[in-house]
């Protein structure tokens, strides 16, 4: 337990210097390191042929992120289908079938590192460095881009005059946003770079693989296994996990992840990938209040994300290690055990409160409640969230708690003096509807045809199996309970679209319902003023996430884990 509340405190204490930085390098002003930082930046730019002081509306910006996501999408498409023919290649990978690499292309592309592959089976060296730990970089810093985009909406103020935005259409008023491509620059040069560059250091010198050297065979001890030499896969590992882990990304060099000992060797290093994976949410919350200066706004938000966060991993903590399934002798298989089960529980909470999705052991082995709160919390999407996307869900319950209050109160829901009208709403509702619309069908349609669902387990565990897989999806994090044969083209195609659908909707509408907000005419404050920045507010908004999850998941739960667990208990 003092080992859990170590790593919590250190991963807030470190988050905070770092979110101010952050908050500094997305204003875009002069800072120190500018003539260093524009070595890298000003060519990038030229070879963008952009204008990094030019700013966007809305239209553009959205326009500008879907543009980047296309491009990068059928670049990393054409690698993973001639990695056969491309350089870096010493184990002789052959190409990736056409589904398989649509799938895995998506997922790394919508920062949820879902992996139907093995990756050092499957993917190529110049695969993993290119296509793989690139996108772990970039694409983390395209959904801090839209948050920041959305901040500047509803929070900063702008001079239309000095801001060079874009021409405006249809009528709308200007509301600047920010340039896209400067956003993803200065993220990327001056942020999420030095940090990946400092953690694969530390990871390197606990014993990680750092080469391009192709792995050693070596002989297996028992030559009854009928095997003459076995192939043990390295390459340049540190520098993908520390993309991986700092990136919320999650995909691991290895098909088991971080339960590699290869990937994650020492107790210290269990410790920093696990502080790694909190460390920019919670700076991203920190960021909150120094970029809009509304620091009482940005406590808010990191108070009901910590209690959220307390109770999910002491819920998992106490499930995992004792409760009256955990030592069942069937839950044992692929059960962790370097790091004990606390080790295993920390981190399984921690990956799915965050987008990261990456383990150290399997999901699929965890006591059945104890696999419902990495569910739970995948389902709310903003315990901590990913980068950037957290925080974006976190203001989409803002406004839907608004909008609740508005009708309690008898009073036109308004959001800093903006109303909240009915073009906003119906927006807010396609949100809202999209996630259980999407999960539940498709679970529905997987599990009424057994053929295509590649259950491991019969009965109430392959309900989970199925909707885990799914929600993994959705929620952009990636994670999945093993066991599942998920490569197949039904998976790799239906979770593709869940991919999309759990990824853009929700960068893109935040941005245009807080736009259409600063558009509006600002109302004076009154008595009746709806004040956000209060503990009240706080425990209706973290109400609203429960009834909204308990409402809307609670039998495919009951289904799926609770049954389970009782099924274990009559045994």
């Amino acid at each position: 337990m003092t080992e859990i509340l170590l790593i919590i405190l250190a991963s807030i204490v470190l988050a905070f210097p770092l979110g101010l930085y952050l908050a500094r390098v997305m204003r875009g002003g002069p800072m120190a390191g500018d003539a260093l930082f524009g070595l890298i930046e000003k060519p990038l730019y030229w070879a963008l042929g952009v204008n990094p002081a030019r700013g966007m509306n809305w239209r553009g910006y959205v326009g500008a992120f879907l543009l980047s996501n296309v491009v990068i999408a059928v670049l990393v498409q054409i690698v993973f289908m001639t990695q056969a023919w491309l350089p870096f290649n010493p184990d002789q990978i052959p190409n990736m079938r056409w589904d398989t690499a649509l799938h895995t292309m998506v997922s790394f592309l919508t920062n949820t590192n879902q992996q139907h592959y093995s990756g050092q089976a499957q993917l190529s060296y110049f695969a993993q460095m290119t296509a793989i730990t690139g996108l772990q970089v970039v694409t983390p810093m395209m959904g801090l881009a839209l948050l920041v985009a959305t901040l500047r909406a509803l929070f900063v103020k702008t001079d239309a005059a000095t801001a060079q935005a874009e021409p405006v259409v249809n009528g709308d008023r200007l509301v600047n946003v920010g340039n896209y491509y400067a956003d993803v620059v200065r993220s990327c040069v001056r942020f999420l770079l030095p940090l990946c560059l400092l953690w694969a250091v530390l990871l390197t010198s606990q014993g990680v693989p750092s080469t391009l050297a192709g792995g050693p065979t070596a002989t297996p001890i028992d030559a009854s296994a009928g095997m003459e030499g076995q192939k043990l896969p390295l390459g340049p590992v540190a520098a993908m996990v520390a993309a991986k882990q700092l990136g919320a990304n999650g995909g691991g060099w290895y098909g088991p992840n971080s339960a590699v000992p290869l990937e994650n060797p020492t107790p210290l290093a269990n410790a920093i990938e696990i502080i790694s994976i909190l460390l920019i949410p919670i700076a991203v919350v920190f960021m909150l209040g120094a970029f809009t200066g509304r620091n009482r706004l940005a406590g808010l938000v990191f108070g009901c994300m910590l209690a959220m966060s307390s109770v999910s991993v002491a819920a998992t903590v106490w499930l995992e290690g004792y409760s009256s399934t955990a030592s069942s002798p069937l839950l044992m298989e692929g059960k962790e055990v370097r790091f004990g089960s606390d080790g295993t529980a920390l981190w399984a909470a921690v990956t799915t409160q965050v987008t990261n999705g990456s383990v150290n052991g399997m999901h699929d082995s965890l006591s059945p409640l104890a696999g419902a709160v990495p569910m739970i919390n995948m389902l709310v999407g903003a315990i901590w969230g990913g980068i950037g996307c957290g925080l974006l869900q976190f203001i989409v319950y803002m406004l839907l708690g608004v909008f609740l209050a508005g009708l309690m109160t008898g009073r036109t829901p308004e959001l800093l003096g903006r109303k909240l009208e009915t073009p906003q709403v119906r927006l807010l509702a396609l949100l809202i509807l999209l996630q259980p619309i999407t999960l539940l069908v498709l679970t529905g349609i997987t599990l009424a045809v057994p053929s295509l669902t590649g259950n491991s387990n019969p009965g109430f565990h392959a309900i989970s199996q199925v909707f885990y897989e799914y929600t993994s999806a959705y929620a952009n994090n990636g994670s999945g309970f093993e066991g599942l044969g998920d490569a197949t083209p039904w998976w790799n195609l239906t979770c593709t679209l869940v991919l999309i659908l759990g990824r853009y909707p929700l960068l893109i509408v935040p941005l245009i319902i807080c736009a259409q907000l600063a558009a509006k005419r600002r109302a004076p404050e009154t008595a009746g003023t709806l004040q956000l920045e209060t503990p009240t507010f706080g425990i209706t908004l973290i109400a609203v996430i429960v009834i909204l999850t308990v409402l809307q998941f609670m039998p495919a739960l009951v289904l799926g884990p609770v049954a389970d667990h009782l099924s274990l208990t009559l045994q």
